[in-house]
């Protein structure tokens, strides 16, 4: 929607020359399509600087993929997430084994150890602002340049000036954090690990002797309700990664349904492809349907393994 060559143009090297093709396209129309694109592009860098995910586009996990802010509603309570994008996008095998961490959590952590850091070490700040003098997310974006998490501490690189690179600064042990050795010594080194939240469960296999999944396939209505709720929760999906839709209390409102029903029919988004072809060609075994599949797994495997199906 930005090729000027539909209006008879053409673009080279910044520059733009008549062409030698016919205009396709009304000029006029043509205008109105970038000044909305313009207007989104506006709306959509607003909405991410008004977030309160004070970490967005500097955390990754320990495979250097980026993660992305999210999530979830229980009961009432809104808690928020960073999510590695590698599962967002369907490549689990590419994402770190710790590929969600809750963001309240990191976030605290991390602003309380680089305040300690310029507290005890205040030649280091950049530019004439302390950061006593500024709040969370101005501290972050000023003196936070990436932030990895590893499976056992947070590695914080700092915005430092070019003196703490020459390794003669003053290390002292903290409850809190320690420095190790760097290339450019500008890493804090935060010791963190994830508290589960629950007991993990145990998948335990049918035994040898017990009868076998329903050898019919999956009923046609079944199957129609299970592809349209798949293709429903990509699209929303979609529409969120793409900043059209902002959050699923929109999409809620909207569909006149639960932010819970919203949030299970995005996880059919996930499902292996396997799966999804298996239920789009009706190969499906009797008996599984939408609430088999809604929150499932993220491992594919393990979706699998759900079922009772092999992989």
């Amino acid at each position: 929607m930005r090729n000027r060559f539909y209006i008879g143009e053409v673009k080279y090297k910044g520059e733009v020359f008549p062409g030698e093709q016919t205009a396709i396209l009304d000029r006029t129309l043509f205008d109105s399509v970038q000044t909305k694109l313009d207007q989104q592009r506006t709306n959509h860098t607003k909405a991410r600087q008004q977030s309160d995910s004070l970490m967005m586009g500097r955390i990754f996990d320990e495979r250097g993929n980026r993660m992305t802010p999210t999530y979830a509603v229980k009961k009432g309570v809104r808690y928020r997430y960073y999510i590695s994008a590698a599962l967002i996008q369907g490549q689990s095998d590419k994402a770190a084994k710790l590929n969600r961490v809750p963001a309240a959590e990191i976030e605290k952590l991390i602003i309380s150890a680089v305040r300690k850091h310029f507290r005890e070490k205040p030649h280091n700040v950049i530019g004439a602002e302390r950061p006593t003098s500024l709040n969370d997310k101005e501290l972050i974006s000023t003196h936070i340049a990436r932030v990895d998490v590893k499976r056992d501490h947070l590695a914080i690189q700092l915005a430092v000036k070019s003196e703490l690179q020459s390794g003669a600064q003053d290390k002292r042990p903290s409850d809190e954090f320690d420095e190790r050795s760097h290339p450019n010594a500008n890493i804090l080194v935060v010791p963190w690990k994830k508290t589960l939240s629950k007991q993990p469960r145990e998948l335990i296999p049918p035994a040898p002797t017990s009868s076998r999944q329903d050898p019919r396939p999956i009923r046609a209505e079944t199957r129609a309700k299970l592809i349209t709720a798949i293709a429903k929760g990509r699209q929303w999906f979609d529409a969120l990664v793409a900043g059209t839709i902002t959050n699923v209390e929109q999409i809620a409102v909207a569909e006149n349904c639960t932010v819970r029903q919203v949030n299970m029919t995005i996880s059919l988004a996930f499902l292996a492809p396997a799966l999804v072809q298996a239920a789009v060609d009706g190969r499906l075994p009797r008996g599984i349907g939408i609430a088999n599949l809604r929150d499932a797994p993220a491992e594919w495997s393990l979706q699998h393994a759900m079922l009772g199906l092999a992989s």
